[in-house]
């Protein structure tokens, strides 16, 4: 068996046992066949459930993460299956060399490279500010952006203890977004606005699980 199709079988059953349900719309724009640079929000370790969740419909994706995720279990066991690129937060010239020198290879190959640019996850509510080295590979390679919305995990604390409140997690896969022609000059545009489409559908996606959380308290 294939390490990626491993690793998915793997979170799916994780999903199961956690009751997540991951509904995901705009699926037609990962099956296309090409390259681009995947830009995800990132809220939590469940992050990577719903990115194996998405693989298959990939095909061919390669992940960036923190190397602090290579000793998450059992997150870093799937996340090391799938062949992610492993970096150094802290070192951001390491990390963004790390992630040009894959693009070449992976535009020749049409494989997709995920990258989570807020960077650390924050379950916060919001999505956060982003950093530049998706969005250089992305002009640097001349291949399209494709952001990706997850809504929020909804958690209730219990002295230690956190529970879901609802399993159910909404997915939007945006419209590619072109690179071509731009220059290094116009990656502030281009973070701004892509970070901002993403927030418009991260507070629709919230706001329709914050309808049906007070459906079921009523």
């Amino acid at each position: 068996m294939a390490p990626e199709k491993l690793a998915s079988r793997i979170c799916r059953h994780i999903s199961r046992v956690l009751g997540l349900h991951w509904e995901v719309t705009g699926k037609e724009y990962l099956e296309k066949d090409e390259a681009c640079v995947i830009v995800a929000n990132h809220q939590s370790s469940l992050d990577v459930l719903g990115l194996i969740e998405l693989v298959p419909i990939m095909r061919k994706c390669t992940i960036v993460a923190k190397k602090e995720l290579l000793y998450a279990w059992p997150f870093g066991l799937a996340a090391w299956l799938c062949g992610l690129i492993f970096i150094d937060r802290l070192n951001s010239d390491t990390s963004r060399q790390a992630i040009n020198d894959s693009i070449k290879q992976l535009k020749r190959d049409k494989v997709k490279l995920w990258v989570f640019p807020e960077g650390t996850r924050k379950n916060t509510g919001e999505i956060h500010e982003f950093k530049k080295g998706a969005f250089h590979a992305a002009v640097n390679g001349q291949i399209p952006l494709l952001p990706i919305v997850f809504s929020r995990f909804y958690f209730t604390q219990k002295g230690s203890n956190k529970t879901l409140d609802i399993g159910r997690i909404l997915v939007t896969v945006l419209p590619p977004v072109s690179t071509e022609g731009l220059t290094i000059a116009d990656i502030p545009r281009l973070m701004a606005e892509t970070r901002a489409s993403m927030i418009e559908v991260f507070q629709q996606l919230n706001h329709q699980l914050q309808t049906q959380l007070a459906f079921k308290s009523e």
